[in-house]
């Protein structure tokens, strides 16, 4: 099942229409107790979190679902058609429960978040920031990808770098959901809730 998609705004403006949505979800599946209200909460915590990080913004928010063999596993999507500097990013994927854009998986997604940051960050003029995305995608000094380099960097991931990424917020997100994804595109963000409800 998918919900009726509902659009939000920054000003708070569809937010009942949102909890309404998932309160008819949680009654489609005969979701009840604690899951229907930790959907609930996951669903307002997500709309807030934007709010809390993004300004005059318009989106678009749904639930969906997908049957799998531990149970019920629904998804809290929203999408939002905005551009988002470097603070936004951070302050979303530190919600992610990789700590990552999904966005940049394989060596395309890996060019490709190159060039997105590099557009970002050229009216930035943050060299520092700059730097973090050359360390992160192995960028040589020249200030090209290289896929030899790419590879040697995953061979040489330390013990610490992978702990860095599971220390997420102590929010109510991190704590109810099964995972959190981040999508991070040129001018559209992408996030997606994941709750698993089990049989």
């Amino acid at each position: 099942m998918k919900t009726d998609v509902i659009t939000i705004y920054s000003d708070l403006n569809g937010r009942d229409k949102a909890l309404q949505e998932t309160e008819r979800f949680t009654e489609y599946y005969h979701i009840t107790g604690k899951n229907a209200m930790h959907l609930r909460l996951l669903t307002e915590e997500t709309f807030c979190m934007i709010h809390g990080i993004m300004e005059e913004f318009s989106g678009r928010l749904w639930l969906e679902s997908e049957q799998t063999r531990k149970g019920l596993l629904c998804r809290i999507c929203l999408t939002i058609e905005k551009p988002l500097n470097k603070e936004q990013e951070a302050d979303i994927l530190s919600v992610a429960t990789s700590g990552k854009n999904e966005m940049a998986k394989g060596i395309v997604g890996k060019i490709r978040e190159l060039i997105r940051q590099s557009l970002q960050s050229a009216s930035d003029e943050d060299e520092e920031y700059m730097k973090n995305i050359c360390d992160t995608l192995a960028v040589q000094d020249a200030g090209y990808w290289s896929l030899q380099l790419y590879r040697q960097s995953l061979s040489h991931e330390t013990e610490t770098k992978k702990q860095e990424h599971d220390e997420l917020e102590k929010s109510i997100i991190a704590r109810l959901a099964n995972d959190v994804k981040v999508w991070l595109k040129t001018d559209i963000t992408e996030i997606t809730v994941e709750k698993l409800i089990m049989e």
